[in-house]
Formats: structure tokens, sequence, C-alpha cells
């Protein structure tokens, strides 16, 4: 196997491999073992140890072993998919788990002084359904397959109806369903992975076990409808300010990601009141909405060269309730204002200024991106704007 491996890297110069059932590679006497031979060859191998290492953390017998893996092993993480998926589905009881999970699963990866990396944060992939059905289809349907339909645990929601609809108030719904997902995946700490396709919205028409189709079920159509064009754009918006913002790219994990004093935090979790979440905010079986608030000046994070990274703070208002709320910005200076670049209520909306002690209205099944800004720099790029507009009619004419 080693063999294959490093002919893999050397005469094809692929940069790495993900393990389909990895734990299978090791399963000593009893069960899975972190030590087993197959990671030490890895690990003492000279080209293989240099490579990106991927594992799915399942194996054919049913272990599930995410978070057990050495370093540096990345993993698959089937819990961010479950507890994301939950949580937008409107679930109750699921919002410390979801702040855990987007803040990069620290108690998988922690203990073992791995780094938010080693988690691959996913909400589709080419097992179960594409983000199009999971927001589609609350039951799975394989006919096709030759097989039983029903539930089989896809924490998928239809948004009030099974399958395509002309409903425009369902299928609105859905496609912003479809950016909340988006959106939480490439504002999480960790490596987001994107299945291919759902980026505009393909479909398997309820098929979530697709592997032996060689049908429209499985094919790709890249002959986009105006719907999926608009998506697409959503997704290159989104991917735009994750490459942006360092603060989003943290190789160490937050310091006390939860709770703890705010003079030694570098993330801060906000009620609707702008106050600090308590215990019982998070132990509240209704609680659906929350604010993250991330410090720009990012406490331990270096970059390549060992210089201090910054970037800008940010500010995240989550809410996966059927409620509208109407949540307080952060306290800011006074010459500062929060800008808000992306709700995934108004896909289309142009970002705009909120001053100091401004009220956000958080639509229903949304998220907001904001980030704090000096008035300074609203003025600069005011002038830029201006600056451009009167090149281009010089230009022109």
């Amino acid at each position: 196997m080693l063999d294959s491996l490093r002919y893999w890297v050397e005469e094809m110069h692929v940069d790495g491999f993900r393990f389909d059932l990895c734990s299978v590679l090791a399963r000593e006497p009893r069960d899975f073992d972190p030590g087993a031979a197959f990671f030490d060859a890895i690990q003492q191998d000279p080209v293989l140890s240099k490579v990106k290492l991927i594992a799915e953390a399942w194996d054919a017998a049913g272990s599930y072993n995410v978070g057990q893996y050495p370093t540096p092993w990345c993993e698959w993480n089937g819990k961010y998919r479950d507890t994301v998926r939950e949580f937008w589905k409107g679930d109750s009881g699921r919002l410390r788990e979801f702040a855990t999970r987007i803040c990069g699963s620290s108690d998988l990866y922690e203990a073992a002084r791995r780094s938010p990396l080693a988690s691959v944060n996913f909400v589709a992939s080419h097992d179960g359904f594409p983000l199009a059905d999971l927001v589609s289809f609350s039951e799975k349907h394989n006919e096709a397959n030759g097989e039983d339909s029903g539930d089989d645990h896809n924490s998928s929601w239809n948004c009030g109806h099974e399958g395509p609809t002309a409903d425009s108030a369902i299928n609105k719904l859905r496609d912003r369903q479809r950016r909340n997902f988006i959106a939480t995946l490439f504002f999480s700490q960790g490596v987001p992975m994107l299945l291919g396709g759902d980026e505009f919205g393909r479909t398997q028409g309820g098929n979530n076990n697709a592997y032996c189709q060689d049908s429209e079920i499985s094919w790709v159509d890249w002959n986009y409808d105006a719907r999926q064009a608009d998506f697409l754009k959503f997704v290159c918006r989104v991917t735009e300010i994750w490459r942006n913002h360092r603060v989003f790219q943290r190789r160490t994990f937050f310091r006390h990601p939860l709770s703890g004093d705010d003079t030694d935090r570098d993330v801060h979790w906000l009620t609707p009141a702008a106050a600090a979440m308590t215990p019982g905010d998070w132990e509240a079986g209704y609680a659906r909405c929350v604010g993250m608030l991330l410090d720009g000046n990012m406490m331990d994070e270096v970059d390549e060269f060992g210089e201090p990274l910054e970037d800008e703070t940010v500010l995240l208002l989550i809410n996966a309730s059927d409620h509208d709320i109407p949540f307080l910005l952060p306290p800011i200076e006074s010459k500062q204002f929060w800008h808000a670049e992306l709700d995934t209520f108004y896909p289309r909306r142009r970002p705009k200024k909120y001053e100091r002690g401004a009220m956000y209205r958080l639509k229903q099944r949304s998220l907001a991106f904001l980030v704090r800004r000096d008035q300074i720099w609203h003025k600069l790029r005011k002038k830029v704007t201006r600056q451009k507009k009167r090149s281009s009619s010089r230009a022109t004419s």
C-alpha cells in the first residue's frame, strides 16, 4: 500500500489523499488504535508524511473515531455536519454544540494538541443528500436503486413540501436555508469542504445513495438557470469574505470559547440584548439566536514568519428561529460604525452602515455578517468610489 501511495505522490504529483472508511486501516486486535502500525508507517515515511492526509473516520463494521486520529491527519467531521443540519432545521437544544462546532470542535482536537485545521467541516458530501436536496426532502427517495425509501437519518427538512414545488414562499425559504448553510460553513473555524455542484444547486431528486446511478440522478448539468446563477454569485461572495478575513482561518483554538474572563477571550457570545451569554442562556432549549463577536486582535495567532496576525473585528448574527429578532449591536467607539456586508435574508442588498447603539433587525432563519469599521474608512471608501466613477466617465467620453 505504501508503495502505491508513494507512486501517486512522486510520479502523478498528487498532494494528498482522502481515505474512505479509514478506520479499517487502524484496526488492531480489539478495535481502532491511533497508534496503529499503518499510522506509524505513514509518519515515518519521508514522502507520505509531508502530504495532506484526510480520514473518513468510519469503518465498515460501524466504528466511528472522529477526533481520535494522530497528527498530522485531518478528519471529515461528521459531528459538525449533523449539528449544523440540526441547528438550522430548528431542533431544540442544539445551540451550545453548534457554537462548539463552528469554533473548530475543540472538544475533539484540542486535548491532543491538534489545531482547528484538523477538522474538515462539511454539510453535504458525495454520501447522502446534496445541499439542494437537504432543504427539499425530509425523506430519501431511492426507488431507482431498488432500495426502500423513508427517513434514514438525513437530518433534512423539506421546508413544507416534499420535493419540487412551484410555491414561491417555500422556494425562497429553501434558498435562504442553503445560504445559511454556506455562510455557516465558510465562517466556521476549520477547513471548509464544499460538495461539487452545491455551489449552484445540483439535485439528486431525493436519492441519498446515488453511487450506483449513471443517469440524471448523478450527472451534473452545467447549464444554470437564473436561480442557480444567483446562488452561485452568493457563494462567490461568501468565499471572498472568507478569503479576505484571517479571523476565520485560525490555526489555534479560541481562548475560553464559550465562557471565561472577557479580558482573556478572543470570541464573545452575545444575546440579542448585546449581553454576554450565561450558562442559562446556553442551556435554554428554546434558544436559537446568538451573536458571535470575533476580535480582530487574534491572540496567539502568528503567520508563517512568526509575526502576529491581525484582522478586522467581525460580528455574526445567527437566527435559526421562525421569528424576526431585533438585535442590539455591541458597543463601539464614537468614531466607529458597524458595516453590514452580508445578510442571507437579503442576498442582493448592498452593504449598510449602522451607527453606535443601533438595532439590527435580524430576520427569521437568517445569518448576518458585519464588520467594525472606523469613520475614516467610510470617508476614504466614498472618495475612492467617486474617483473611480470620474475615471470611468472620462474613459467613456
